[in-house]
């Protein structure tokens, strides 16, 4: 049978609610509480969700219906069955009860057998309600461990390819993750979702995907680039884009918006697709204060690392032209995290006042 169920029997007349007690207590399997008060009733189910509610309609104050419809709101009982019990005259009870949310009745004078059989097989009707919503918790919990599990087998994939990558290009150090990371963060400034900020900080270490498809000679060239070296380095946004491009999950859409449009400007003066405004992808215009702060930063064969409040006032200047106003705001609310980044990589790492 399983655990006893829990009944609460509501009846201002003792006698009569003495009766209705004895004739549950042959179901068996049963805890039984008796109200003489349906207040008192009120306030032990909100501390106490019962398996079947009876009630009797003719009480002062408080009725049967009013006190079917003060159940209905409590939490967990819009499911519960609840049980009134009228006589034979009061049809058009019966009725307004069935309104407020009653689930069966019973006429007086009661039938012991027949009280039995209803109570019987509503509490049969809990236990499957009691069975369903346990499947639905086991299903629940074995979505949530796959969930976990996948994400984790994502989050790995994109951090081994995240490396090859880097190795690719031996310029990056740990540019990928530090990009990713002033990414999340400005993201969550954004108001954006924890889990929309997770899949950017996964996105956007895809960000040069598109240099496995640079030669060598481009790729790590010591010094500057020529004109025709840029716009060959410049396909690496195309070549990003197409290994991405036409992904089934969230992430690789995302990862695709990235690698595509991380070099694109806020005034349409960028590449490849020369986007203006709110054309880029959030993601993009995200990525792309990242990725320009971090490459300020950072040592380049033909340049030095940059203080990071310099780094900062130039993206600053560069706002409204080369970036989002927004995501540049992003950035300044959440520099107190994202200066101690490159503590120890320039000569002044000042957060701005």
């Amino acid at each position: 049978m399983g655990l006893a169920m829990h009944i609460c029997v509501i009846d201002d007349d003792p006698v009569s609610l003495a009766a209705l007690r004895g004739i549950l207590t042959k179901i068996g399997d049963l805890q039984i509480e008796g109200f003489v008060d349906p207040a008192v009733a009120l306030t032990r189910c909100r501390s106490l969700l019962f398996d079947l509610v009876i009630t009797d309609y003719q009480m002062p104050e408080i009725d049967g219906i009013a006190l079917v419809e003060r159940l209905r709101v409590l939490p967990g009982y819009a499911e519960v069955p609840v049980v009134v019990v009228t006589t034979d005259q009061e049809r058009s009870v019966r009725i307004d009860a069935l309104r407020a949310g009653a689930t069966d009745f019973l006429t007086r004078p009661i039938d012991p057998v027949a009280m039995r059989a209803r109570v019987t097989n509503l509490l049969a009707l809990r236990r499957a309600q009691h069975a369903l919503a346990d499947r639905a918790r086991h299903l629940a919990d074995e979505v949530a461990i796959e969930t976990h599990a996948i994400t984790s087998r994502e989050e790995e994939i994109v951090t081994r390819l995240a490396r090859a990558i880097e190795y690719r290009d031996d310029n990056t150090g740990d540019h990928i993750l530090r990009v990713a990371t002033v990414s999340r963060l400005m993201a969550g400034a954004l108001g954006q979702t924890p889990a929309a900020c997770r899949g950017l900080f996964l996105a956007a270490q895809l960000h040069d995907m598109g240099k496995i498809g640079l030669p060598d000679t481009i790729l790590l060239k010591r010094g500057r680039l020529t004109p025709e070296e840029t716009m060959q380095m410049q396909l690496h946004t195309l070549i990003g884009g197409a290994v991405l491009a036409d992904g089934r999950s969230d992430l690789i859409r995302m990862a695709h918006d990235v690698a595509l449009g991380h070099h694109e400007r806020w005034d349409g003066q960028g590449y490849p697709q020369a986007l203006a405004g709110e054309e880029i992808p959030l993601v993009a215009r995200i990525v792309a204060i990242a990725d320009v702060l971090d490459a300020l930063c950072s040592t380049r064969p033909y340049k030095g690392p940059w203080p990071a409040h310099v780094a900062l006032e130039e993206i600053e200047r560069g706002t409204g032209t080369v970036f989002d106003p927004e995501c540049v705001a992003a950035l300044r609310r959440v520099w107190p995290d994202v200066a101690p980044l490159y503590q120890g990589k320039t000569v002044d790492d000042r957060v701005p006042a």
